[in-house]
């Protein structure tokens, strides 16, 4: 029996994330507590990709969780691409994933627990390729179908990448091409299969992000759900810069700008587009550009302020602009 996962639920892998805007106002208020003899080194004031806290001077501890509904059809491949989601946001952070539990739901009675099975075993073969343990987790009962990980790591207290240490006068990097969100979204309308975009979104962000570690780089993100400028937005906002950014020499996967053109572009994608026009200075950009700039990517790739090697530079930050975290060129 051919199963199209992807029917079975309203969103598809990141662009199902309750929008920027709302969310930042649902947790605007909630500020932790916890021992006074733990530092909290990364909490929830910038929205960065994972909580950090230090455990001695050379050890900090990451802790971080990511889940969503179907991206593919195939079960195999939405389990592979969900855990390469789920352990970028140890490197975004600049560390190193160790542990890792599944966050299954599964619709009992709807969809075969053969296929479960398969999701549970993508995860597993990129936790192993990430030389991540990946022990036990939970699941429930839910009538659609969501998986991902909670991930522990951890990282030097003192070499972490953060959204809110970019600095004027630093070039922008980014180390995957955009466009995974259009065409997922014509792989759910049509089923048609792009094997270079499961490619991409299953690929770790490991060596970028040892990279800009062994650079001495200190400010990074990591492209997913917000899209480009969402993230970008974030990390300018934190770090009291703006971003230039640079159209001509932002890179695509094959097919998304064509997809876009042709209307494959999500709600996520627009809602993404809407949070960050007010931050917006658009230039000559004209609106297919924006939106593909604000794609709602699923294990996209590090956005990070400054050179890594195999990274196209897309632009460069410099001195806050008021009222503008981005523009486009």
């Amino acid at each position: 029996m051919t199963v199209r996962l992807t029917q079975y639920a309203h969103g598809g892998g990141c662009a199902c994330k309750i929008p920027p805007g709302e969310l930042e106002d649902m947790v605007r208020d909630l500020l932790g507590t916890g021992p006074s003899d733990v530092e909290l080194l990364v909490g929830l004031d910038n929205g960065d990709d994972a909580a950090a806290v230090r455990l001695d001077g050379d050890t900090a501890i990451l802790s971080t969780t990511d889940f969503f509904t179907p991206v593919v059809d195939d079960a195999y491949d939405w389990g592979r691409i969900a855990a390469a989601n789920a352990l970028s946001d140890i490197y975004a952070m600049g560390g190193t994933p160790l542990l890792a539990v599944n966050l299954l739901g599964w619709p009992r009675g709807v969809l075969p627990t053969e296929l479960a099975k398969e999701v549970l075993r993508g995860g597993l073969a990129v936790a192993g390729e990430a030389r991540c343990h990946l022990a036990g987790g939970h699941s429930i009962d839910d009538p659609e179908p969501k998986y991902g990980l909670a991930v522990t790591g951890t990282a030097h207290p003192d070499r972490l990448l953060r959204n809110d240490s970019a600095a004027a006068g630093l070039p922008i990097s980014l180390t995957k091409p955009l466009g995974v969100g259009v065409l997922n979204n014509r792989h759910k309308q049509t089923g048609e299969v792009f094997a270079h975009a499961v490619a991409s979104m299953a690929a770790l962000n490991r060596d970028a992000a040892a990279a800009a570690v062994a650079a001495g780089l200190r400010a990074a993100t990591d492209v997913t759900g917000f899209g480009l400028l969402g993230h970008l937005h974030k990390l300018a906002r934190a770090s009291g810069v703006t971003a230039v950014v640079s159209a001509a020499d932002m890179p695509y996967l094959d097919g998304a700008v064509s997809s876009a053109r042709e209307g494959f572009v999500s709600g996520g994608t627009k809602r993404n587009l809407d949070w960050v026009r007010p931050h917006l200075d658009p230039g000559t950009a004209d609106e297919l550009t924006l939106l593909l700039l604000a794609d709602a990517q699923t294990s996209g790739g590090l956005l990070v302020a400054g050179e890594i090697p195999g990274a196209p530079v897309v632009g460069e930050l410099i001195p806050a602009v008021d009222g503008i975290t981005v523009q486009v060129r």
